[in-house]
């Protein structure tokens, strides 16, 4: 009989957190790490480089269930992410396929089509998964379930300064108006809206550091699942 590895979902909106505690959990706890939101980014980037409209439901549908990826930690602690041979770490970050993501997030047929990859990566010692129907939807048994909210003008301002940062353009006015968007598409969609699962731990993070996220979710990962710590 085999033992079903672990899993700790981490869900929420853009700008509040997630990747950073995501990668920093499966650092301190040596378990891989599913980045579903890189997947929707992923989809969105080769329907685009294949002149797909982002409303051709069957066409992008068969883009999400050929995408030839892969995800390595890098050097630096971020993740590299292979497209068809091609580093597109960078490429799949911009305001642009964050916003195609969530349209292309909101077709029923890709959905379905990223289900099945998603639990593939399931597998010893545990998951970390990132997104957005983590706890809802790809792993409603997870063991650990954390749910990250903020305020929206806080979210803008994070994502101003990470893309000032790396030298990117960025109009912090636009940033609000396209996360108050992106919200809305991704509540309202038919399927696997954003929502907390009824049994999720729920954080808002505006007034906290990334130190007080991390406690607060390794805390309740050692409450729950007595995991090993990597020193």
């Amino acid at each position: 009989m085999s033992v079903r590895s672990p899993v700790i979902t981490v869900d929420g909106p853009s700008g509040v957190g997630k990747g950073t505690l995501c990668q920093w959990l499966a650092t301190r706890l040596g378990w891989p790490l599913l980045d579903s939101g890189a997947l929707y980014r992923l989809t969105a980037l080769a329907a685009l480089r294949r002149n797909l409209i982002l409303d051709d439901e069957p066409g992008i549908a068969q883009v999400a269930a050929g995408l030839s990826v892969t995800f390595t930690p890098g050097d630096d602690g971020a993740l590299q992410i292979v497209l068809d041979g091609e580093d597109v770490s960078t490429a799949i970050r911009c305001e642009k396929m964050g916003n195609a993501a969530s349209q292309v997030a909101a077709l029923p047929a890709v959905r379905a089509a990223l289900l099945q990859r998603q639990r593939d990566f399931r597998q010893p010692p545990g998951l970390i998964a990132d997104g957005r129907d983590m706890g809802t939807v790809v792993f409603p048994d997870a063991e650990l379930k954390l749910f990250l909210t903020a305020d929206a003008g806080e979210r803008a301002q994070r994502r101003y300064k990470q893309l000032i940062e790396k030298g990117m353009n960025a109009n912090l006015n636009d940033l609000v108006k396209e996360i108050a968007e992106r919200d809305a598409r991704d509540a309202q969609r038919a399927v696997a809206p954003l929502k907390a699962a009824a049994d999720a731990e729920v954080l808002d993070t505006t007034r906290l550091s990334i130190a007080d996220v991390c406690q607060w979710a390794l805390t309740l990962a050692q409450q729950r699942l007595a995991v090993r710590v990597i020193p």
